[in-house]
C-alpha cells in the first residue's frame, strides 16, 4: 500500500501537478490562493521559514522541493553554497533546475529513505511533503530528516494539520452557508460530478507529533499560516476589508505563534539537533 501510494503521488506530479499551464502557473497552484487581497499575508507567512533555519552554510536540503515555485522559497538558500533539491517527481526537479540552475543539486528519491549520510546538511526545509506519505511513514520521515541534519543546525518543516481547532468550525460554517445559498437559489444541495484529480494526502495533528516524536526529537511547533486556502477564498475579499483582516491575523500569529501553530491549519515545525 505504501509503495502504491508513492507511485500515485509520483505520477500525479510528473503528469499533472508540476506541468505549467498557459498562464505560466503550475497546475498545482490551484491549491493556493493567488489573489491580490491575500498577497501580502501569503508573502509574509512564506518568509517565516527563514526563522527556522540558520542564515548561511554549505548545503541546504530542500526535501520535497517541487519546482521551488515561489520567489519566497528562493530566499531559504540565499546564504548557502548549494541547495539540494530532493523530490519523488523527476518533473519537479526538471522545473527546479530551470529555476535555480547551478545553485542546485537535484536528486530523485523518497523522503522516508534519504540517500544521504548522517549529519550532511547545515539546514533542511520541507514544504507540504510529509503529508503525501502514508501515515505509517510520517515518523520515519521526520527521523530521516533529523539523521541527515548536522549537529547544532535546524530543520524547518511545514505540513497541514487534520481538523485544526481554529479551522474546523469555519469549515462547518462554509458547508452550511454553501448549502443554504444553493437552496435559496433553487439548486440541489448536493451536486454529483467527476471528482477532480488530486494527490494523496494524510495529515496528523499536534498531539500526534508530540506523542510520536517528543521522546526522540526536540520539536518546536510555531506558526507558518493559520488560515487555510479554503478559509481565505471564502471569507477574505477586497470589498470586505480583507487586507485589514489579514494584517490583524498576521499580527496575532506573531504575538501567539505557538497557539496559532498548534490550532491553525499550517504549523512550522522546527527541529534542532544538539
Amino acid at each position: 500500500m505504501t509503495n502504491e501510494t508513492k507511485q500515485k503521488v509520483r505520477e500525479f506530479y510528473d503528469e499533472v501537478g508540476w506541468k505549467q499551464e498557459e498562464d505560466g502557473l503550475y497546475q498545482n497552484a490551484r491549491y493556493d490562493d493567488l489573489r491580490p487581497v491575500v498577497k501580502d499575508y501569503i508573502h509574509n507567512t512564506r518568509l517565516r521559514v527563514n526563522r527556522g533555519i540558520e542564515p548561511k552554510g554549505h548545503f541546504l536540503l530542500d526535501a520535497g522541493s517541487g519546482p521551488v515555485q515561489y520567489d519566497e522559497y528562493l530566499t531559504y538558500s540565499q546564504g548557502y553554497d548549494k541547495r539540494v533539491c530532493f523530490d519523488i517527481s523527476i518533473q519537479a526537479l526538471r522545473e527546479a533546475r530551470k529555476r535555480i540552475g547551478d545553485h542546485g543539486l537535484f536528486v530523485v528519491g523518497d523522503i522516508a529513505n534519504l540517500p544521504f549520510k548522517k549529519d550532511a546538511f547545515d539546514a533542511i526545509v520541507s514544504m507540504h511533503t510529509i503529508h503525501h506519505l502514508a501515515a505509517s511513514e510520517h515518523k520515519r520521515s521526520y527521523l530521516e530528516l533529523f539523521r541527515v541534519l548536522a549537529p547544532g543546525k535546524r530543520a524547518a518543516i511545514v505540513n497541514g494539520w487534520t481538523n485544526p481547532a481554529l479551522v474546523g468550525w469555519l469549515d462547518s460554517l462554509i458547508v452550511y452557508t454553501t448549502r443554504l445559498r444553493r437552496l435559496l437559489r433553487g439548486k440541489p444541495i448536493r451536486v454529483k460530478g467527476n471528482k477532480e484529480k488530486g494527490t494523496f494526502v494524510q495529515k496528523t495533528n499536534a498531539r500526534w507529533l508530540r506523542r510520536e516524536l517528543g521522546a526522540d526529537l526536540p520539536v518546536e511547533i510555531t506558526v507558518w499560516r493559520s488560515a487555510s486556502t479554503r478559509i481565505l477564498r471564502t471569507f477574505i475579499h477586497e470589498k470586505f476589508n480583507g487586507k485589514a483582516i489579514l494584517q490583524w491575523l498576521y499580527k496575532m500569529e506573531e504575538k501567539y505563534p505557538r497557539f496559532f501553530g498548534e490550532n491553525g491549519q499550517y504549523p512550522l515545525i522546527v527541529i534542532r539537533k544538539a
